[in-house]
């Protein structure tokens, strides 16, 4: 993954530099390009990243102590660049490369099949400049080969080179959620959820599990300006924790949930704060996609958890069913920077007792269970099951036979027609502090 952001337009982008600090074993990253955005037209910052990657260094002693893997502060170092020094389309052209528009070209032309996710926290004109030059300057097959692996996700647009790169490359697997920031599924991250229990994005969560006890990396997260970490989704979906798949945004994850249409203005916030001229979408682009889900209350006695008297039916939903289990994680990983193994929370495993593809027939019951499920602090464990009604070809409830909150479940399969594919999660959770949740996806096809 390779991010370009416009850290110092808001502290947001700081904020979520310090969280990917602590998953940088997880996320292979390639570029930290500092960019400009309609918020910050003409100056880059690359000093400001260097800044984290100076406190990271400081406690990457420690979090080697809790998960292998953690680049080298050297490594990240050497990562840091600079994008386009202007605003927009206006900086793109021939001879107006930078070094973050070359480090793009040069992941993307290195001998590695994997995708290159680019996340763009800011404008996106650097991207637009390493494409301008590879159309320029590669042949046509060995240019639709580096485009092919690109796969992009931006915070809205913050400049006018996203509605370029739509219109001028429309084979680019592109995650966005154009026009006013008000239609933003990112907005998911830190937006007020009405009749919920909204404490773990508060500024009092935050001094006390992030800023405030835990070492020189949380002290430097910034307070809140505008909105928590607006740019932190933009990798969300690339943490394997067993939920989402980057290549199927429609399948939901940490990131959100995301299908693939052609947006009419009308639904993208036209009237909304984002200085960005909205053009009409030419093709179709993977953006809001709305969930509903009815979020889990504890209980004192009997089932530990119920259902909620109120579901939520919004385009942010995707993010908002499984933001407590976000900020947690955040939380317990910045604890590893300053306490050691036994004394700090780690995220259980799940295992399925089946493959996690299944046929089975109309009317047929079929049991899905994660009982062999372990976590490596020996912790006592809860599951959750659901059935994710918005994703696959069968959008109605496939309620369980007896309780959702079991390590084994049986449902019965509708009566079909023809094939439908239905996807169930398993939510696992240890009862550390903070309680750590990972899950796992079952896809049930339905025959006749």
């Amino acid at each position: 993954m390779i991010v370009l952001s416009d850290i110092e337009a808001d502290p947001d982008d700081t904020q979520s530099f310090v969280r990917l600090m602590l998953y940088a074993n997880q996320i292979e990253l390639e570029g930290l390009v500092a960019t400009t955005s309609i918020h910050m037209k003409t100056s880059t910052h690359p000093e400001s990243i260097r800044r984290v990657i100076q406190a990271y260094a400081k406690v990457r002693p420690n979090l080697a102590k809790h998960e292998a893997g953690f680049p080298t502060p050297d490594r990240l170092a050497a990562l840091v660049s600079e994008g386009q020094p202007g605003y927009g389309m206006a900086a793109v052209g021939t001879g107006k490369d930078t070094a973050g528009s070359r480090l793009i070209i040069q992941a993307l032309e290195r001998d590695d099949p994997r995708p290159l996710w680019i996340s763009v926290w800011g404008g996106v004109n650097t991207l637009a400049q390493a494409l301008h030059t590879i159309r320029e300057t590669r042949p046509p097959e060995a240019a639709r080969r580096l485009i092919a692996k690109l796969r992009v996700y931006t915070i809205s647009d913050q400049d006018d080179g996203g509605a370029w790169i739509r219109r001028n490359f429309p084979e680019i697997f592109y995650v966005v959620s154009p026009g006013g920031y008000g239609a933003g599924t990112w907005t998911g991250i830190h937006t007020v959820i009405d009749s919920a229990d909204n404490r773990t994005v508060s500024n009092g969560w935050l001094r006390d599990n992030i800023q405030q006890g835990h070492g020189p990396l949380g002290a430097l997260y910034p307070d809140v300006s505008y909105g928590m970490e607006g740019d932190t989704p933009a990798f969300l979906s690339l943490v394997p924790n067993g939920l989402s798949d980057p290549e199927h945004p429609d399948w939901g994850g940490w990131g959100g949930r995301y299908e693939l249409y052609t947006p009419p203005v009308a639904t993208t916030d036209p009237s909304g704060f984002s200085g960005v001229t909205i053009e009409p979408e030419t093709r179709p682009i993977w953006t809001n996609a709305i969930d509903t889900f009815t979020p889990q209350v504890a209980q004192d006695f009997g089932r530990a958890h119920t259902t909620a008297e109120r579901s939520i039916k919004d385009f942010r939903a995707g993010i908002w069913r499984w933001r407590d289990d976000i900020q947690n994680d955040f939380a317990a990983r910045m604890d590893w920077t300053t306490q050691p193994f036994a004394q700090a929370n780690h995220a259980p495993e799940v295992r399925l007792a089946h493959p996690d593809r299944l046929t089975v027939k109309s009317g047929q019951r079929f049991v899905l269970s994660a009982v062999d499920s372990t976590d490596p602090d020996g912790d006592s464990l809860s599951f959750q099951w659901l059935h994710y009604q918005e994703i696959g070809h069968w959008q109605s409830a496939i309620p369980n036979g007896i309780a959702a909150n079991i390590h084994t479940v049986d449902f019965t399969a509708p009566a079909v027609t023809a094939p439908r594919e239905a996807h169930f999660i398993v939510r696992v959770t240890d009862k550390g502090a903070p309680p750590l949740a990972r899950y796992k996806r079952v896809i049930v096809t339905i025959t006749p």
